[in-house]
């Protein structure tokens, strides 16, 4: 099974095509707002507004044999806790061995934003290479599980 926490998700599109071509079934869980998939392997699944319920939902479910996908720190330590493999947006896979350290990034991060609000974002934008990167990210995690 494939969870993909969808509401900012920018490559809803590419995993339905993988899935759809390694016959894995996708819950693309949001709080709304996201087009139902005509492909019977997708199952659009809605939770209540609130902060974090579609992160619980995946949470609770994900485990050995899944992949997750997320951009969501917490939600990604989770999982892999669980035994899921967690890709997030842009291929980069988070593993027990490198989500200790997200976690302590995004803190540092969170901190330093709190300390100065004047403070720009440095994310950059998000490009062709890096949907191709989760392509082959995720076409390798399939073969993992499968």
């Amino acid at each position: 099974m494939i969870y993909v926490d969808a509401d900012a998700c920018p490559v809803k599109a590419e995993i339905e095509r993988v899935a759809t071509r390694a016959k894995v079934p996708v819950a693309m869980v949001c709080n709304g707002g996201l087009r139902p998939s005509q492909n019977p392997l997708v199952e659009m699944v809605f939770v209540p507004d609130g902060p974090d319920v579609a992160d619980m939902w995946i949470a609770d479910r994900a485990g050995p044999g899944d992949v997750v996908i997320t951009g969501d720190i917490p939600l990604a330590a989770k999982c892999v806790a669980a035994g899921a493999q967690v890709l997030k947006h842009n291929g980069e896979a988070l593993t027990a061995a490198n989500v200790g350290n997200a976690l302590a990034m995004r803190d540092l991060m969170a901190d330093l934003r709190a300390a100065d609000p004047f403070r720009q974002g440095g994310g950059k934008a998000f490009g062709k290479a890096d949907k191709a990167r989760f392509l082959a990210a995720l076409d390798r995690s399939l073969r993992k599980t499968g």
